[in-house]
C-alpha cells in the first residue's frame, strides 16, 4: 500500500480486515453529502478489492434511525456487502434489518470521521475480538445488571433472557451487521425494569461531548426528568419528540475496543475500554420492543458495574 494515506490505509484495512471483501463480491457504499470525502475513499478503495463497488449518496437523515429513501433500501438487498459512513445512523432501521436478512453484511458508520477510522480500524481487531468475548461470557446468564459511578449514578435494571450481542466490528459472514469501527458488548434491558439515576457525563449522539454532566431519573424504563445544563434541555427535546418509546431506555452496552478514545464522536466514544453507554429508543433489531424512528446514546465514563451480586468493573476498569 505504497503511496497511501494513512486515511486510505484504514480504509483499505476496514474492508479487508473487518468486513472480509472478497474478489467475487459486489460492494454498495451508501454516503450522504456530509460524509461525501470518507465515502469516496472507501469506494476508491474498493475498487480492485472486489468485482463490483457501487457508490450511492442520499440527503442526511434528520435523527438516528430514520429510513433511507426506498431505492437504497431495495439496492441493499441486492449486493453482498453495505458500508455506510452516513452523519446519521441507520443501524437501527427496517432498511438495514431487511438487507441483513437477505444474507447481505452490513457495517453501518453514523458520524465516522477520518480521525476514528485511522485510530480504530488501521489495527488487526484480535484484541478487541477477544476483550469482547470475555465480557459476553461473563453476561451470559445474567439476571440484574447495576451500574453506579462517583458522580450519582446508581441504576437497576433486569436483561433475564435477553440476547446478548457481541459487536466486534468484524462481519465477514453471512448476515453479519453491526458498527464499523466496533468494540463494545450490548443488549435490549427489559423495557419496565430499569429504575434509577443515570449520570451521562462523556457525550450524548447529537450533542457531542458534554461540558457539564446530564441527569436523567429513570422510572420504569422511561426517563421521567431530565435536569443539568442547557444540553440537558436540548436532550429533553430530543426524546420528548418521539413519545413514550423515544423516552425508554432501549440499550445497555459496555465498551470494550483499547484503541477507541473520547472524542466526542458517539460512535467511537461508546465503544473505549471500560465505559457503558445507555441508549433511549428503538432496540428492535436487537431483541427488544421499541420500535420508533429513534436512537440515542449516552455514555457513562469511570463506571462500577455489578453483574447480578458480582462486581465486574471497578471506576472504569474491567476486573476479568
Amino acid at each position: 500500500m505504497a503511496g497511501l494515506t494513512k486515511f486510505q490505509k484504514a480504509a483499505k484495512a476496514a474492508l479487508r480486515n473487518y468486513m472480509g471483501l472478497a474478489p467475487d463480491e459486489t460492494l454498495l457504499v451508501v454516503s450522504d453529502e456530509k460524509k461525501r470525502d470518507i465515502g469516496l475513499t472507501l469506494y476508491d478503495m474498493a475498487n480492485g478489492m472486489c468485482r463490483e463497488a457501487l457508490y450511492i449518496e442520499m440527503k442526511s437523515r434528520g435523527n438516528n434511525g430514520e429510513e433511507p429513501p426506498d431505492a437504497i433500501a431495495k439496492i441493499m438487498k441486492e449486493v453482498d456487502v453495505v458500508v455506510a459512513p452516513t452523519y446519521r445512523s441507520f443501524t437501527h432501521t427496517k432498511a438495514r434489518r431487511e438487507a441483513s436478512e437477505q444474507g447481505v453484511r452490513v457495517g453501518t458508520m453514523p458520524g465516522i470521521t477520518e480521525d476514528t477510522m485511522i485510530r480504530c480500524l488501521s489495527n488487526e481487531p484480535n484484541e478487541t475480538v477477544e476483550i469482547t468475548g470475555k465480557v459476553a461470557k461473563r453476561m451470559a446468564g445474567v439476571s440484574k445488571i447495576r451500574v453506579t459511578t462517583l458522580n450519582g449514578t446508581d441504576i437497576t435494571f433486569e436483561v433475564g433472557g435477553r440476547r446478548i450481542i457481541q459487536s466486534t466490528g468484524v462481519l465477514r459472514t453471512i448476515s453479519d451487521s453491526g458498527n464499523l469501527p466496533s468494540g463494545e458488548v450490548y443488549l435490549a434491558p427489559i423495557e419496565d425494569k430499569v429504575n434509577g439515576v443515570i449520570y451521562f457525563d462523556g457525550s450524548i449522539s447529537g450533542l457531542g461531548l458534554l461540558k457539564r454532566h446530564i441527569r436523567v431519573d429513570v422510572v420504569n424504563g422511561k426517563a421521567e426528568d431530565i435536569t443539568g445544563s442547557s444540553d440537558a434541555r436540548v436532550l429533553s427535546r430530543m426524546l420528548n419528540k418521539f413519545g413514550d418509546m423515544g423516552k425508554t431506555i432501549g440499550e445497555f452496552g459496555v465498551g470494550t475496543n483499547p484503541f477507541a478514545k473520547l472524542c466526542g464522536n458517539i460512535l467511537e466514544d461508546e465503544k473505549v475500554l471500560g465505559t457503558i453507554h445507555f441508549a433511549f429508543g428503538n432496540n428492535i433489531g436487537m431483541g427488544g420492543i421499541l420500535d420508533v424512528k429513534s436512537h440515542i446514546d449516552g455514555l457513562v465514563k469511570s463506571p462500577t458495574v455489578y453483574f447480578d451480586d458480582f462486581l465486574v468493573i471497578e471506576k472504569g476498569k474491567i476486573l476479568f
